[in-house]
């Protein structure tokens, strides 16, 4: 029979693949996985900044990635550790995209984690819809988070990784007024799996988190009373909560190709 090793004992596993990770035992038998490049898009504010602080917090240096580099730069300072990285990138655009990914891996090494958590919404009933608003949220939610993908695979591909990818509870169920942003998010949902499949072998795992009425900027306008009365939970999300959603699929070695839905319940009654 093998044993566990003692408490404080470091300990180094090999997975399938062959990509180590160095796992450390404390009191209360937690494993910590050995420091990654992560690399948040959207990472400098709501969701994406919670995700950025939790990430620095376990130990990894993390590449925030936003359209306003200052915003960038505030998140980036202000995370605990050293060496992070703030750029600004459009991710509607491609030659941002691939200028930044340029960028990482010149001075920064390997992506071991990519987040993508920017997103925007232009909700309106679809016969009123315009097509540079439906156009735009296509390319950000949905062409967006396929080009960072193509660009953190390129040096995943050699040393494995884990994606996770923002969508909504909307793209699972629909909402009125939100036809283009939900299609967007569903979208998510197949590009999600289908690339999960393509580049298993390579141990890179991919999935994606599906939050619900979370405390965002993207919820400000809401009337919340009516929002609260929908969520069998009674309450809004916190941007730290989908976070930490985010983490356990990150450093999940066995799961890929999932839907978490982080929503207080509010699938139920949708």
């Amino acid at each position: 029979m093998r044993l566990a090793p003692p408490i404080g004992h470091h300990a180094q596993f090999t997975q399938h693949g062959g990509n180590p990770f160095k796992f450390t035992f404390s009191d209360n038998n937690e494993r910590v996985v050995m420091s990654r490049l992560a690399v948040v898009c959207g990472g400098s504010r709501g969701i994406g900044r919670a995700v950025s602080q939790l990430l620095a917090q376990r130990g990894h240096r993390v590449v925030v990635l936003s359209r306003n580099k200052e915003a960038a730069q505030v998140t980036a300072v202000s995370l605990p550790g050293e060496n992070h990285l703030c750029l600004s990138c459009d991710v509607s655009k491609e030659e941002d995209i691939q200028r930044a990914f340029e960028t990482i891996s010149k001075t920064c090494g390997p992506v071991g984690y990519l987040v993508n958590a920017a997103g925007i919404n232009r909700d309106a009933l679809l016969l009123r819809s315009k097509s540079e608003d439906m156009l735009s949220v296509l390319h950000t939610n949905l062409l967006g988070s396929m080009l960072t993908c193509r660009g953190a695979l390129r040096s995943m591909l050699s040393h494995g990784g884990a994606i996770v990818n923002i969508g909504s509870v909307v793209g699972v169920k629909g909402n009125s007024g939100q036809c283009v942003y939900s299609a967007s998010k569903a979208g998510l949902e197949g590009f999600t799996r289908s690339l999960a499949k393509e580049v298993a072998t390579r141990n890179i795992r991919v999935n994606l988190v599906a939050p619900g009425f979370i405390r965002t900027d993207m919820t400000a306008g809401l009337e919340k009373e009516d929002a609260v009365r929908r969520i069998p939970l009674g309450r809004f999300g916190e941007p730290a909560e989908v976070a930490h959603a985010v983490l356990f699929l990150l450093e999940s070695p066995y799961i890929t190709g999932q839907l978490l839905l982080v929503d207080g319940g509010l699938q139920l009654t949708l």
